[in-house]
């Protein structure tokens, strides 16, 4: 009886100290997606990467909450998507070539349903030429970490794909969907497309971000989300414990049980497999 309670008040403290590694991180991947809490809409903010998962449940997806994640003084990077929240939060960040790709799929099937005579033949091969030219960016970026590209190939690689992209947004668009895609991609935020390149270890995409949070969104649809500020907290502990355990190698049900038997330190030690 009250598993959950008591493993989110005894693991408060590891979970104030996983936040914290969050914020001294390098290279962080961000993402958030709804909750409900007694019929009343929250979010789940989650910043993760390889080694650490925090999830925070926020009645707002605002930049504030951002912060609350984040900190004020956050210097890592962030792989995110283009959601203004994040804004000023790091000091670079990669833009998810998949949600770039998705955009772009999206487009196409709503340009496909406007009557013949006012569709444009050139959305279409924009974002076709798009798809494919941030799909081969996704697999360059595959074989630069495995070392079948060497890494001093990435610059020659970005020049080549800023170079693409300049062609395939080179005329302006009547479809607005379009448009507004080509903005951003001509825009002043357009370096943050090939970060990816530039830095070693940041991936062009959020996949990471987005299956950590799938776990979230199955779980919201078993349970409804939650009813009351206690359950917040505790499916925001709880997560971030199991999910961080996972990453440090550490087996979450010995986890939990020596959090459950021995005091903060010893639990700290277990979750980080001894290490500082």
């Amino acid at each position: 009886m009250g598993f959950d309670r008591r493993a989110a008040k005894r693991g408060e403290p590891l979970y104030e100290d996983v936040r914290e590694k969050i914020r001294v991180s390098e290279v962080v991947h961000a993402d958030e997606t709804s909750w409900r809490s007694d019929g009343v809409g929250h979010y789940v903010w989650f910043a993760g990467n390889d080694e650490l998962a925090l999830f925070h449940i926020d009645r707002h997806r605002s930049a504030q909450a951002a912060r609350t994640v984040f900190g004020e003084d956050f210097t890592g990077l962030l792989v995110r998507d283009r959601y203004a929240a994040y804004n000023g939060i790091g000091h670079d960040w990669q833009a998810c070539l998949a949600h770039i790709i998705t955009n772009a799929k999206e487009i196409n099937r709503e340009h496909a349903l406007l009557p013949s005579q006012e569709q444009d033949r050139e959305v279409t091969v924009f974002c076709d030429k798009l798809i494919e030219l941030c799909s081969r960016a996704c697999d360059s970026a595959r074989k630069l970490k495995s070392g079948e590209i060497p890494w001093e190939k990435a610059a020659r690689i970005e020049k080549r794909f800023i170079g693409e992209l300049g062609k395939i947004c080179k005329k302006p668009f009547r479809f607005n969907p379009a448009q507004a895609l080509r903005k951003f991609l001509v825009g002043p935020e357009r370096k943050h497309l090939t970060t990816f390149l530039r830095i070693p270890g940041v991936a062009p995409t959020n996949n990471h971000a987005e299956q950590t949070l799938r776990k979230m969104v199955i779980f919201r649809k078993i349970c409804f989300g939650t009813r009351s500020d206690a359950g917040l907290k505790t499916h925001s502990i709880i997560p971030t414990l199991v999910q961080t355990a996972r990453r440090q190698g550490v087996h979450p049900r010995e986890f939990l049980h020596i959090l459950h038997t021995a005091d903060t330190a010893t639990a700290q030690a277990a979750l980080f497999n001894n290490s500082s």
